[in-house]
């Protein structure tokens, strides 16, 4: 039985990659992530068919541009239907703003059910020597913190951020802010490129609502195991 708290990424570039871990994997999955590589590859009929397999999907385009360009592109993506899509933080607040006003409204002409948004926090793959390199002054848990309660702020529905500070802005943003981690590597997984990294059991623990893992399923020898150990590990941590 697939648990709607596992988030699998499709980093792939084509229909038929897509459409063979989608298979591969049945059942045991119902949430997608869509990202830059096989969106702008293939557009929006990535969306159009995992919604006919009845997936939910998780559109992780990091919108970021002025708040005009931002509110028209939330329009645009709002059609298409997808249950989450992801606005860059560091946007600044009018931006934000222009975000959640376009989502709503696009949502209510077409009458469908509106896109939650996410704000983009501070990528997992800086540490603390990527961030400094890049003028971050603030560490880079106080810098997350902040956008998490400037996206709250804005109307934002939640966040996208590293597991290491769900908990943190699980007691600053309360119970019902979204907080949806990557970077989340099981026990039987190589980190990779990632590095602020946790296990699927702590980081819903620590407050996080929902992971989105990838390589460790659409890469292992047998996905549908690989699922079967991840959702294993969730489940010893109620809903």
């Amino acid at each position: 039985m697939a648990d709607d708290r596992l988030i699998v990424a499709l980093d792939v570039s084509t229909m038929d990659n897509m459409k063979a871990i989608v298979s591969s994997l049945g059942d045991a999955v119902s949430f997608y992530k869509v990202g830059m590589e096989l969106f702008y590859a293939e557009g929006e009929q990535t969306v159009r068919y995992l919604q006919e397999q009845g997936k939910q999907v998780f559109l992780d385009l990091k919108l970021h541009d002025i708040p005009n360009t931002v509110a028209h592109g939330v329009s645009s993506l709002t059609r298409l239907g997808a249950s989450l899509i992801t606005i860059h933080g560091q946007g600044g607040p009018i931006m934000m703003k222009a975000a959640v006003e376009a989502a709503h409204e696009s949502a209510a002409k077409l009458g469908i059910e509106r896109p939650k948004l996410l704000a983009i926090t501070v990528l997992t793959s800086f540490d603390d020597e990527s961030w400094t390199a890049i003028g971050g002054q603030l560490p880079i848990s106080d810098q997350v913190i902040n956008l998490a309660k400037l996206a709250q702020s804005c109307g934002m529905d939640g966040v996208v951020c590293s597991a290491l500070e769900a908990k943190m802005i699980r007691e600053a943003c309360g119970p019902d802010f979204l907080i949806i981690t990557p970077g989340i590597r099981p026990s039987f997984a190589a980190t990779n490129d990632q590095k602020r990294i946790a296990t699927p059991s702590s980081a819903l623990q620590d407050g996080a609502s929902r992971l989105v893992i990838g390589r460790p399923i659409t890469q292992a020898e047998k996905p549908q195991e690989a699922v079967r150990l991840i959702i294993e590990e969730m489940e010893s941590i109620s809903k």
